[in-house]
């Protein structure tokens, strides 16, 4: 690699992990854009049992190149640096203006739904897939399901981590998202921000193991099933924006371990009932607006990248 393949890569991974941190954009998707995901999964898939065995050996070298070594250190190096540097920032956010990062994620789930499904050749079985992952995705991810609950035991932690780097590598779920519906986003986002190491620690055990098993998974779905996959990826994400919705009524909620009372179930409100019911100002124009920011920065990155490709 070139010095400045060196840095592209890096920033490349820094907006992989950014992607990765908010709950609307996948940093599979960026890579996708970027025009590394095909490298990326193969880097992961090389890390086998064939290749450890040369590590083992002594034969460091011929490991290091097999694995693509120096780009999967410089791209991780970048995903790293997001994760450290955006945690404190989404939790303070999500804590203290919900409205608006929800309306940011919103506008950025709509573009990458719209993002994957160009990339479909549409038919009757990509249709079909896209109307079944619409539909089941709508109704695992209703706000008014009684949604998992954060979890603080290890082993849920280690589980977590190896379903959310699943969606991380895929160009079109969110990591994060997936946390969301697991109940365990806050938990991980304020755990990063506190440096709690032992929580870190088991959810990348649970993330080595995840994305050792399903990158095989998913290199032999995009190698014999691409265009139904992606299809099915554009399903359920659409599917999904109900759990994304800004305005929200809670119906139930629960106490945490901390002592803070968390929303158990909730329903999705229009913003006019939203201010009836809270007596507060439901940020609609604000609202629209940073939906609109969070749609255009999809096809924004998507244009730099054709122009760094040129």
């Amino acid at each position: 690699m070139k010095k400045t393949d060196y840095i592209l890569t890096f920033f490349k991974g820094i907006s992989m992990g950014a992607a990765d941190v908010i709950p609307g954009v996948s940093g599979g998707t960026i890579a996708f854009i970027t025009g590394i995901y095909e490298r990326f999964i193969n880097a992961i898939k090389s890390i086998n049992i064939a290749n450890i065995k040369l590590l083992l050996k002594g034969k460091f070298k011929e490991f290091w190149i097999n694995i693509d070594g120096f780009f999967l250190t410089v791209l991780l190096s970048g995903i790293a640096v997001s994760f450290v540097s955006l945690a404190k920032l989404m939790t303070f956010l999500i804590e203290n203006h919900p409205i608006l990062v929800w309306s940011f994620f919103f506008g950025l789930i709509i573009a990458s739904t719209i993002f994957i499904a160009r990339s479909v050749k549409w038919n009757t079985k990509t249709l079909t897939a896209f109307i079944i992952f619409t539909v089941t995705a709508f109704f695992i991810t209703s706000p008014e399901n009684s949604p998992l609950n954060s979890n603080e035991e290890y082993w849920y932690i280690f589980l977590c981590g190896a379903i959310a780097v699943c969606a991380m590598i895929l160009p079109g779920i969110s990591g994060s998202f997936i946390l969301i519906l697991l109940g365990q986003y806050l938990f991980m986002m304020k755990s990063l921000a506190e440096f709690d190491f032992i929580v870190i620690g088991f959810f990348l055990c649970g993330a080595g193991v995840g994305i050792a098993m399903f990158s095989r998974v998913l290199s032999w779905l995009f190698k014999h099933f691409k265009t139904i996959t992606l299809a099915s990826l554009a399903g359920f994400m659409f599917g999904s924006l109900n759990k994304i919705w800004p305005w929200k009524n809670t119906i139930s909620t629960i106490i945490d371990n901390h002592g803070t009372s968390q929303p158990l179930s909730q329903k999705n409100i229009l913003p006019s009932v939203y201010s009836k019911i809270t007596n507060a100002d439901s940020q609609l124009i604000s609202a629209l607006i940073f939906a609109l920011i969070g749609f255009l920065l999809i096809f924004t990155i998507e244009f730099i990248a054709k122009k760094l490709k040129k």
